[in-house]
């Protein structure tokens, strides 16, 4: 895998209370397999599906506890300039650039709306290994209430052009980086409890949506959404057993024609 390009979405991880438990968890509904923990990188784990690299869980650093949550990080060929871009246009830094190792450099921040995200400065770890295969990252969507902050800060700190759904019933924004659609955007509706903060959701690839629901609900995972099937496949969006949100999606099974998108 080469490298990829600025902000393109590289890799995703989740820090849990009970790791072993959501090693269970997701081994049994997205069929990953673990590699070693890391002591001298804080227990960190990368998960495998079909022995490529597509994510990875961590337990939290003392102090770092609370809600489980999915991290998206964003390609960058220079971490500390896009961290100064995200100072610029008023995201918040919520760990300076770190580098690990011979892997990369990292850094951690809060856009204005309040989604949480990383970027990933590429070294030896260029990112995933695998994109929608069973298993592995799909696609993501901001959620969030003030899509206004959200489009203005994603569109300054990367180099994105951005295309909206022409649909009355939704506000839906894309970002693309040449020809590819990288990201999208969703307004959170008055469907979403009130405490729930913005935030970045994942979609992980599956054979079978249906099935997989079925799995993640038998170990605990809370069916939030669907599943539904679009133009894009079959998804549904799901909590895992420690409250971390992430969807599924089989890109193999769709209905309806694509909706029509306009330039912005």
């Amino acid at each position: 895998m080469a490298v990829q390009p600025e902000g393109t979405p590289c890799w995703a991880d989740a820090m849990f209370g009970d790791v072993e438990g959501a090693k269970r968890f997701y081994g049994d509904v997205l069929g990953w397999t673990f590699g070693e923990s890391s002591s001298e990188y804080g227990h960190y784990t990368q998960a495998y599906a079909q022995g490529k690299a597509v994510a990875a869980v961590v337990p939290p650093m003392p102090g770092q506890e609370g809600q489980s949550q999915w991290c998206l990080y964003f390609a960058s060929p220079d971490a500390a300039a896009t961290a100064e871009k995200i100072r610029e246009n008023g995201g918040e830094m919520l760990m300076e650039p770190m580098q690990v190792g011979d892997f990369g450099t990292m850094c951690l921040a809060r856009e204005p709306s309040g989604a949480v995200f990383g970027v990933w400065q590429a070294g030896v770890h260029e990112g995933f290994e695998a994109r929608a295969t069973p298993g592995a990252y799909c696609w993501a969507e901001v959620f969030t209430r003030e899509p206004e902050k959200a489009d203005a800060f994603f569109s300054a700190v990367f180099p994105y052009r951005m295309k909206d759904i022409v649909d009355d019933a939704v506000d839906f924004r894309m970002f693309d980086i040449g020809e590819d659609t990288v990201l999208g955007r969703m307004r959170m509706t008055d469907d979403f409890p009130p405490e729930v903060p913005s935030y970045i959701n994942v979609y992980f690839t599956v054979d079978d949506c249906d099935e997989a629901v079925a799995r993640a609900t038998k170990l605990g995972g809370v069916l939030r959404f669907g599943p539904m099937s679009s133009p894009f496949g079959r998804f549904a969006a799901l909590s895992d057993p420690q409250g971390a949100n992430f969807s599924v999606i089989d890109i193999t099974t769709t209905e309806g024609e694509m909706p029509r998108v306009e330039e912005v």
